[in-house]
């Protein structure tokens, strides 16, 4: 399963020290029984959250784990968080709903992501993989994530379907 939380701040002045608090914060996420990876994105595209952070976990216990409780959220960065953007998901696989893993990207590439609401997208020669929401929020129905080099997405920055977000 693939958890995503997707946030931006209010002061941009506070992102350095921000982005500094989050690489902290994924490492204790990952010391948490049931997940297995974590990965910050962030992005420029209009109208997206500008960050993302995405998460391979084991089940949905995760959430309910005492520890996970202890340690989720944004920490001392919550009262700057901006609410537009403050959406958390948890997805599947759309093809076989079990073992989907959030891909890990290098800094040569980008994760292309789209929300729909149906698995397809009009007009795209790239091969996105759908996830369809099951838990938490649930902002969309589906949601198509890409990984792309830094040369296949140059020709998207005109799309507003489409975000590109960044490693981190």
């Amino acid at each position: 399963m693939i958890f995503m939380s997707q946030s931006g701040i209010t002061d941009p002045a506070g992102e350095p020290a921000w982005r500094e608090w989050y690489v902290e914060h994924l490492r204790i996420m990952c010391t948490v029984e049931g997940i297995d990876s974590a990965q910050r994105f962030l992005t420029q595209t209009p109208n997206w959250s500008p960050s993302l952070a995405m998460y391979t976990i084991r089940a949905p216990e995760v959430f309910i784990d005492p520890y996970y409780q202890k340690i989720r959220g944004m920490g001392p960065w919550s009262a700057l968080i901006d609410k537009r953007y403050y959406k958390r998901n948890l997805f599947d696989s759309e093809t076989d709903g079990i073992g989907v893993a959030a891909p890990h990207l290098r800094h040569a590439e980008v994760l292309l992501v789209t929300d729909q609401p149906s698995p397809a997208l009009a007009d795209s020669a790239l091969s996105f993989m759908w996830l369809r929401a099951v838990g938490l929020d649930r902002t969309t129905p589906y949601r198509g994530i890409c990984v792309a080099s830094q040369l296949q997405a140059q020709g998207l920055s005109h799309r507003t379907d489409i975000a590109i977000y960044r490693p981190d």
